[in-house]
């Protein structure tokens, strides 16, 4: 195993995941959920074949050897995830952007970190040794970070127009319910990893190179998460009358596919980057969910930096924004200190 690569390919998908949506503003004339989903045919369906063919040798008798239940719970995991990223949005309409993000990514982080040891009988090990408490510390930390971007961001919101103005249906109680659900759900990508181990260990055996490993996992979990949104974008179609949004080749058409694409593409690479950054993390390799969720917050608030999106926010607000920018890169240090010394 290689830890340092496997940060810094986790770096690439949070990098990714931190990036994807940029695309999306420049598509004009169509509504969210027809842009949404023409991005996630490129994001789920097309873009997982392509890669996968090209790095997973014998790839369909890889899937027609696995498992049924195998499959069939990555696929179930896949179609939880898929709600989980659906209902995010929910958790931005009632607690805002960055309260919202902090607690469903919060929560994302913590149950898709600590679940699959829990799950594997792994926790006693973690609690005892010296590697298991930096992993542990690793992940308080970054649970911390990430609250204190929330708080950031709650001061600039404060700060521009209020936070019951600047949100017009702000509600703590649903919020922090609708977002604890959607961080719970979002974290089932992960548990569908853990349980296509079996697929990623016959693909190795049959001359898949380590770091491609979970191409053919991704194909069968990402599968799960187009099934919902595919039928929640089409109820959005048949209820809005946009289905001629992609149907009708107007003038920009071309332009619109090409940024949908492109969209869904870079989303489609975090769950590359993450596949592979698993694969070089040894026994913990759990732990690069806590990664992946921290880099995707830095990423995020630096992108907000650029875009001005904290234009008129006092130095206070900067340096609580700096604090938790620094913690969640602090966290990915000890959990990488952690993989290290259990490779030891």
């Amino acid at each position: 195993m290689n830890v340092l690569l496997g940060v810094f390919l986790h770096f690439l998908g949070g990098f990714a995941s931190g990036s994807f949506y940029i695309p999306f503003k420049k598509v004009k004339g169509w509504a969210w959920e027809s842009a949404w989903i023409v991005g996630g045919v490129f994001s789920w369906i097309i873009a997982p074949w392509v890669v996968a063919w090209l790095t997973v040798p014998n790839l369909l008798e890889i899937l027609h050897s696995s498992p049924n239940d195998t499959l069939f719970w990555c696929y179930f995991f896949g179609l939880l995830w898929g709600i989980g990223g659906l209902t995010f949005g929910l958790s931005m309409r009632y607690l805002g952007m960055s309260l919202g993000m902090a607690v469903a990514l919060g929560f994302c982080s913590a149950f898709g970190t600590l679940i699959p040891p829990i799950v594997e009988g792994k926790w006693n090990e973690l609690i005892i040794s010296i590697a298991g408490q930096f992993t542990l510390w690793g992940v308080a930390v970054c649970l911390l970070g990430i609250g204190v971007c929330g708080w950031a961001g709650i001061l600039k919101e404060r700060e521009s127009k209020g936070i019951n103005l600047a949100i017009a249906e702000f509600n703590l109680r649903k919020g922090l319910i609708v977002a604890t659900f959607s961080g719970i759900l979002s974290a089932c990508f992960s548990f569908g990893l853990s349980a296509g181990k079996p697929v990623a260990e016959l693909s190795k055996s049959m001359g898949t190179n380590q770091l491609w490993q979970s191409g053919a996992v991704l194909i069968v979990i990402l599968a799960g998460g187009f099934t919902t949104n595919f039928v929640w974008c089409m109820w959005l179609n048949y209820r809005n009358k946009t289905g001629g949004d992609y149907l009708n080749f107007k003038p920009g058409y071309a332009k619109n596919l090409f940024f949908c694409a492109l969209a869904g593409v870079t989303w489609y690479l975090q769950f590359m980057f993450y596949g592979m950054g698993a694969s070089q993390m040894g026994e913990y390799e759990f732990t690069g969910w806590t990664l992946h969720m921290a880099f995707i917050i830095a990423v995020s608030n630096v992108w907000g930096l650029v875009f001005k999106e904290w234009q008129g926010s006092s130095k206070p607000t900067f340096r609580w924004l700096s604090a938790g920018i620094f913690l969640v890169v602090f966290s990915t240090v000890l959990v990488g200190i952690g993989n290290y010394l259990n490779s030891l």
